[in-house]
């Protein structure tokens, strides 16, 4: 009896030449890059393996699109409407900071005109009672506000400070029928006094002649006289002149250029007299400090 060997190749001698071409593809493709299309058409030909792979999964979410419950339906509903209010709210807020921004500019604008100091503060209160016109804001005594000083908006004068606390401060607006203004017309310079009548939009020149040179349209500032409010800041401008016979003054109206009613940013007016005197309160105990200290040195 014959036994029948089949002979191959030695597993050493196969694992020799996987080795040898591993080592041959490896050095083709680093040094010569032949195997890039190769590796192209490999992935090519497994693409429909992987969609076959996935399309187990994507087929299971589609199927559960096609049956979404009402409940989940409405809380979407709800998250979106939520979201909504949300962006709505933020819109809302951006555009009262866009218009902030706009008021706050224009102060800017009005204090480089100035040559005094100006703080900004915001109206924070008004005053109830229809015979007074009075606003509060946020600025008192520990700001350095104090009684008599002129307060502004962007177009002009609205008032002067009435009573001062800690951290605010009661304006008399210039509407108010106990307020009065001396001003001058910017066009030449002609002086009357300027009151207030309770009326937010109007405003009455007394004391002025009929003979006058006053013009429907004139500018009205501050005149400075009386030490109260400082010069050259606009008040009013003239709307209408009514001549009666017989009588030596004539009747004039004006509208103030401050939005009375509107304006919720103001500039708080400081003085270079009242800036001298605050810092000479400033500098006084200080410089006392120093005396001491020379006189304990000597």
């Amino acid at each position: 009896m014959k036994t029948i060997f089949v002979q191959g190749p030695v597993p050493g001698f196969r694992l020799l030449l996987v080795i040898v071409l591993s080592a041959v593809l490896i050095v083709a493709d680093d040094r010569f890059d032949q195997l890039t299309p190769v590796r192209s058409a490999i992935g090519t030909g497994l693409a429909p393996i992987h969609w076959l792979g996935h399309a187990p999964s994507q087929f299971n979410d589609w199927v559960a699109s096609l049956f979404t419950s009402k409940e989940d339906l409405q809380k979407e509903n709800e998250a979106l409407q939520a979201r909504l209010l949300i962006l709505e709210r933020r819109a809302l807020k951006y555009a009262a900071l866009a218009s902030e921004n706009n008021e706050l500019r224009q102060l800017l604008n009005s204090s480089e005109v100035l040559d005094d100091r100006v703080i900004v503060g915001e109206v924070v209160a008004v005053s109830p009672d229809p015979f007074s016109h009075e606003i509060v804001i946020n600025k008192g005594s520990r700001d350095g506000v104090e009684v008599g000083q002129a307060i502004l908006d962007a177009n002009g004068l609205m008032g002067q400070v009435e009573q001062t606390s800690s951290f605010t401060s009661r304006v008399l607006l210039v509407s108010d029928s106990s307020h009065a203004v001396p001003v001058e017309v910017v066009r030449n310079g002609l002086r009357a006094v300027l009151l207030g009548n309770g009326d937010t939009s109007s405003l009455e020149l007394v004391h002025v002649p009929d003979t006058a040179d006053i013009r429907e349209g004139d500018l009205l500032v501050s005149s400075g006289l009386g030490g109260r409010f400082p010069k050259g800041y606009p008040v009013a401008e003239v709307e209408s002149i009514t001549k009666e016979q017989g009588e030596p003054f004539v009747k004039i109206e004006a509208a103030p250029l401050a939005e009375l009613n509107k304006s919720r940013l103001i500039l708080v007016v400081f003085s270079p007299a009242q800036e001298a005197t605050d810092g000479a309160q400033e500098a006084g105990p200080a410089d006392g400090a120093g005396r001491a200290e020379q006189d304990e040195v000597r």
